[in-house]
C-alpha cells in the first residue's frame, strides 16, 4: 500500500522553498499573503530571494531547504517559487526515508516535474502538478485555476471539461494520471526518475521549444516505450513553440499526433494546464477518468483511489 498526503484544514502549513531557478521575494509574499487568507500557515525557506547565478542558491542551499521541508513533520504541503532549472542537480542527493513515513504535498509544474516523476517511480506518493508562487496576483486571486489548486489541497473532488478540438481521438481511458513538461520528461528517461507509464493516462505539455526538438522528445518516449499502453494522453499548453529558418512543415499539435496515430487510446488537446494563464491544478499519481467525445473531453479525479 502506499500513503497519500492528508488533505490540508485550516491551520495546516505549507512551505515554500525554490529547488531551481531564481525568485525574488516580491514573487513570493503575495502568495504566501493568499495561502493565510486560506487558513494556512506559511514557512518561508531560505532560497525564496537568495540567488547562486542562475539559481536560487548553490545546489548545497537548494538541496538542504528543500530537504528540511520533506523532513519536517510540521509542513503539511510544500509550493516551490518557481521552475526553471535545477532539480536534476539535487534529486540524488535528497533522503526521502522521512518524507515517505510522513508524505506531503508536493506542488509545482515545470522543472518540478522532475520531483513528481521522481515521487511517482520511487514512492509511489500522488503529487499536485499545480501553479507556483508567481501566478499568485491581485489579478488572479479569484481565478478559477487558483482556486482549483485550494481545492485539491482540501480533497475536493475534481472534473475538468475542455471544448472539442480537431485532433481529438474519441475515447474512454482509466488510470493513475502522470507526466508533466515534455521536455523533463524526456530528459529522464533512462533515469531512476523516469516514469512508468504502462496503463495509465499520461499528461504533457511545455513552453519555448522549436518544432523539431518536440518532435524529437515525442520520438525519444516512443522508442523507450513510453507511449505504447497508455490508457489516454492528455495534452496541455504547448506555449511559444518556434520554427525553424526552414519551416519542419507541421504545427506542434500534428507532430504530437503523429506520433500516437497508430495508438487507439483516447487524445485530449488544449487542456488547460501548463505554461498558460489559466494553469488548472492536477492530481498526478492519482486514478482519473478520461473520456473524449465529439463535444469535447471530460477528466474526472477519483480521489480515494491511490497508486497501485
Amino acid at each position: 500500500m502506499t500513503n497519500n498526503p492528508p488533505y490540508l484544514n485550516r491551520g495546516s502549513v505549507v512551505g515554500i522553498t525554490c529547488p531551481s531557478g531564481y525568485v525574488s521575494e516580491d514573487r513570493v509574499r503575495f502568495a504566501a499573503e493568499v495561502l493565510k487568507l486560506w487558513g494556512f500557515e506559511v514557512v518561508i525557506g531560505k532560497t525564496v530571494g537568495s540567488e547562486h547565478h542562475y539559481f536560487s542558491g548553490t545546489d548545497e542551499q537548494r538541496a538542504a531547504d528543500l530537504q528540511q521541508m520533506l523532513d519536517n513533520p510540521g509542513i503539511n504541503a510544500i509550493l516551490m517559487g518557481r521552475g526553471g532549472y535545477g532539480l536534476s542537480r539535487i534529486i540524488d542527493r535528497l533522503d526521502w526515508s522521512k518524507f515517505k513515513l510522513n508524505p506531503k504535498w508536493i506542488c509545482g509544474f515545470s522543472d518540478i516535474t522532475v520531483l513528481h516523476s521522481h515521487i511517482h517511480n520511487i514512492l509511489e506518493i500522488p503529487t499536485l502538478h499545480s501553479p507556483m508562487c508567481g501566478a499568485f496576483t491581485p489579478d488572479t486571486v479569484n481565478a478559477g485555476h487558483i482556486k482549483r489548486l485550494y481545492a485539491c489541497l482540501i480533497g475536493e473532488s475534481q472534473h475538468y471539461h475542455t471544448m472539442p478540438h480537431p485532433l481529438n481521438r474519441i475515447g474512454k481511458g482509466e488510470g493513475i494520471l502522470t507526466g508533466g513538461n515534455l521536455a523533463i520528461l524526456s530528459h529522464l528517461v533512462g533515469s531512476k526518475s523516469d516514469i512508468d507509464t504502462t496503463g495509465k493516462i499520461l499528461f504533457i505539455e511545455d513552453i519555448g521549444e522549436h518544432l523539431y526538438k518536440m518532435d524529437r522528445m515525442m520520438l525519444t518516449l516512443k522508442r523507450a516505450g513510453k507511449l505504447d499502453n497508455l490508457k489516454g494522453l492528455i495534452v496541455g499548453g504547448l506555449t511559444e513553440m518556434e520554427d525553424t529558418e526552414r519551416p519542419f512543415g507541421k504545427t506542434v499539435e500534428e507532430i504530437i499526433y503523429d506520433n500516437v496515430a497508430e495508438y487507439n487510446y483516447p487524445v485530449c488537446f488544449d487542456f488547460p494546464t501548463g505554461h498558460i494563464e489559466d494553469n488548472h491544478t492536477l492530481a498526478l499519481g492519482m486514478m482519473h477518468k478520461l473520456t473524449v467525445t465529439d463535444m469535447g473531453a471530460h477528466l474526472d479525479l477519483e480521489k480515494d483511489i491511490m497508486l497501485s
